[in-house]
Parts: structure tokens; C-alpha cells; sequence
């Protein structure tokens, strides 16, 4: 029979650590929420449901369709009815030859409202295609309480969402890695125009990846950002919040320290399951997150074949599964750290 390799104890491999406790925000904000982008887990929410006015936060459904266009080296013609649009502005010129890229950029760094009308148009023919488009996705995407009369936001009875939706839409829209390009830049430099991103969070936030900002007077302010730690993101917002940088980072703040991050099983240790009196098994490296509430519990149990008379190092030899409070949340295979052969008789 072959030596097999040493156990360093039954659950010596497990490690814990945590962020410092952050009290349960209190946004100045109408309504707010905040989500866990990864599993769609409502982190905390205040009038989450109510419906308002969005102002340019709408420019996040914009840029994500046109994202998923792409042929952003397409140049584009600025046609009459993108020029002149009240509000932010590229100050675009009519006939003006520009890029998709640019105008992609100036939506979401500078706001232009002038560049969502000539995206629309590029994209879809007309205004009213493209938001009929809106709409549509807005339903595929389950955003029940969102509806979009135009593509940049300026105030109409037709266009309004929830702080929930805008998080569910951003959480979609952050999987396109063009619309997460763009919206993470804080500068963007082109031939004729050069943007700097409206989002402070950019700068203040430790990990902030984004998103938009949103104002009219009717509206108020509106922030939606998203940030990212650990492998984590969380998405942040608030409707008509007169303090919104400061409420934002203090709400992902409070996310962040919800999360504990465990080491499973380290490269190449060996844990003490034994089989038949005689075998090991050792664990590909592991690492989870997921949120711990007060008194929860942690548990390691394993899957194991219940009879083994010969082995193979580095095969599958059956699994680690992590369970909080019942429920599993992680599992890992384990491998075997040597070859074994059982003396038959």
C-alpha cells in the first residue's frame, strides 16, 4: 500500500474574515435601494416600488441598447432632430459627422441629451422606434413599473421607472462589457470633444464602476451607481435625494460589510475524510462570499463514495458543500492527493 499524504486536521483550512459593521443607512432620498448585482438579493429598500420621474437616468436604457448595437466605429450623420434638444448637450451640428462611440460616450459621461436623440435615430430609424425598443426590453427584463416616452429623459407623463427597476435594468446592462467600459471612464477624448463623467463617485468611492446621474427640477436628483469589491457588486439608488453622494456611499458601505468572505479549502490541502479507514482527500482552492446575518451558521459536510479500493491523484473523489443555516451556498470538488491501492484479499 502507498503512504498517503498527512491530514492537517478535520476543518483546519476554514478561514473568516469581515469587513467593520456599518449601521443601516437612511437615505434623504424619496425612494432607494440597494441590490446585490450578483444573485438580485435586495440588500435594503426604501419605497423601492413607487413610481417617479427619472430625468437621465433614463440614458441607461439608452446606452445599453445601443451598447448591444455596437459598431461603434460606424459613423454616423447627425440628422436635424438631434440638434437643439433642451438640456445637457454635445451641441451637436446638423449634417456633423461623428462616431456611435462618441455619442455612446457623450450620453453617459456628459448627459447629452442631443447625443440620445441621434443614437436613437442611428440605431433605429426614428425616435419612436427606438423607444417602442425601449419598451420592449423593458418588458423582456421584467421592469413592470417602467415605461419610456423618450430616449433622454426630459420630463413626460409617458416616462417613468422605479428605484427597483433602474437597479434590475443596471444590473442587466452592467453584463455588457461596452456599456461597462464606458461607464467606469471618467474621461473620454475624441477628435472634436472631450467628456468628463458627471458621476463624483468615480473619485470618492473606492470601487465605484459607474453609473448615471439624473436632475430635472420636476424630478429631483437621481443617482444610480454601482460599485465593486471583492468580486462583489452592488448597485445603489435614489430618487430625489438632495444628498445623494453622501447617501450613496454610505449605503454601499453598509452592503459591503454585510459580506464575509471565506477560504473553503486552500490549493493542495488535505483534509481528514477518510474512507475505509485509510483514504484522503485534498481540495481545489475555494473562495466564497455571501452575506451573514446575525446567528447564522456555517457548516463544511462532505459527498463521499462510501467504498474506494484504488485511486488516482488529481481525480474527482467527491465534493465539499458549504451550507448557511441549511441551505448551500458553495461546493467544491475534492480530488485525491495520492495514488492508493487497497490490499485485496
Amino acid at each position: 500500500m502507498k503512504k498517503l499524504c498527512t491530514a492537517a486536521g478535520f476543518l483546519a483550512a476554514v478561514l473568516f474574515w469581515t469587513t467593520a459593521a456599518f449601521a443601516a443607512p437612511q437615505p434623504a432620498a424619496h425612494s432607494a435601494i440597494l441590490l446585490d448585482a450578483d444573485t438580485g438579493s435586495v440588500l435594503f429598500a426604501q419605497n423601492e416600488h413607487d413610481r417617479s420621474l427619472i430625468a437621465s437616468t433614463t440614458k441607461i436604457m439608452t446606452g445599453y441598447l445601443a451598447a448591444q448595437y455596437g459598431a461603434l466605429q460606424k459613423t454616423v450623420t447627425v440628422p436635424p432632430e438631434a440638434v437643439g434638444v433642451e438640456g445637457s448637450s454635445l451641441y451637436l451640428k446638423a449634417g456633423e459627422t461623428v462616431t456611435r462611440e462618441m455619442l455612446l460616450y457623450g450620453l453617459m459621461l456628459q448627459s447629452g441629451n442631443d447625443a440620445a436623440a441621434a443614437l436613437a435615430i442611428d440605431c433605429a430609424g426614428s425616435l419612436d422606434a427606438f423607444v417602442r425598443q425601449m419598451n420592449d426590453t423593458a418588458q423582456k427584463l421584467g421592469l413592470t413599473d417602467t415605461h419610456y416616452g423618450n430616449p433622454h429623459g426630459l420630463d413626460a407623463e409617458g416616462n417613468y421607472s422605479t428605484a427597483y427597476d433602474l437597479a434590475v435594468l443596471t444590473a442587466h446592462a452592467l453584463q455588457n462589457e461596452t456599456f461597462r467600459t464606458v461607464v467606469a471612464s471618467k474621461y473620454a477624448a475624441f477628435e472634436t470633444r472631450t467628456f468628463a463623467n458627471h458621476n463624483k463617485l468615480l473619485w470618492r468611492y473606492d470601487g465605484a464602476i459607474g453609473v448615471k446621474t439624473g436632475f430635472t427640477k420636476k424630478a429631483g436628483r437621481i443617482l444610480v451607481s454601482a460599485a465593486m469589491r471583492g468580486g462583489r457588486t452592488l448597485i445603489a439608488v435614489t430618487i430625489n435625494d438632495s444628498r445623494d453622494w453622501q447617501d450613496h456611499a454610505a449605503m454601499l458601505d453598509y452592503g459591503f460589510s454585510r459580506y464575509q468572505s471565506t477560504v473553503l479549502l486552500r490549493a493542495d490541502q488535505p483534509i481528514a475524510v477518510a474512507a475505509n479507514g485509510a483514504i484522503l482527500f485534498a481540495s481545489a482552492p475555494q473562495d466564497v462570499v455571501f452575506p451573514l446575518a446575525e446567528n447564522e451558521q456555517i457548516k463544511i459536510s462532505y459527498l463521499l463514495p462510501k467504498n474506494v479500493y484504488s485511486a488516482r491523484k488529481g481525480k474527482t473523489a467527491g465534493f465539499a458543500v458549504l451550507t448557511l443555516d441549511g441551505t448551500a451556498i458553495a461546493a467544491t470538488p475534492l480530488v485525491w492527493c495520492s495514488d492508493y491501492e487497497s490490499l485485496r484479499r
